[in-house]
């Protein structure tokens, strides 16, 4: 499993694809067509929408949070937000995050740089994969 999915598993969205897409997105790549059966009429009849499971991550984070004996900050560090959740926090596991999310190069070398980019993204992603995120976390 990759890292991220295992922070989506450890926060209960168990996937690292994202369940949701806007409407009238493109269908990814490679992904089979959904025929539909007409409905009465001779009219297509929409698909129903799956269910989307939502995460309240900030309570979740508390919770874990509240757990610990040390002071966290979760909601600005790297480390933090995956020592809570239980994943390997080490710079090799951050590098290979960030190889996984796509970081830019030139952040690679500079681990501040590299940590800060890699939290808002995963903070972005998570919300992109049913996690309610605070919107100041998102900015």
């Amino acid at each position: 499993m990759s890292i991220f999915g295992k922070i989506l598993s450890s926060l209960g969205l168990g996937s690292d694809k994202p369940v949701n897409q806007p409407a009238g997105a493109p269908a990814a790549a490679g992904a089979p067509a959904v025929a539909h059966a007409p409905a009465a009429g001779g009219v297509a009849a929409p698909a129903a929408p799956a269910a989307v499971r939502v995460v309240d991550v900030e309570a979740h984070m508390q919770s874990l949070a509240a757990k610990v004996s040390h002071p966290v900050n979760w909601r600005e560090s790297i480390v933090d937000l995956l020592s809570l959740l239980g994943i390997d926090n080490s710079l090799a596991a951050r590098k290979e995050l960030a190889v996984e999310l796509g970081c830019p190069p030139e952040l690679m070398n500079d681990s501040a740089q590299m940590n800060m980019w890699l939290h808002k993204t995963v903070l972005a992603r998570i919300a992109a994969n049913g996690g309610t995120v605070p919107q100041n976390l998102l900015d």
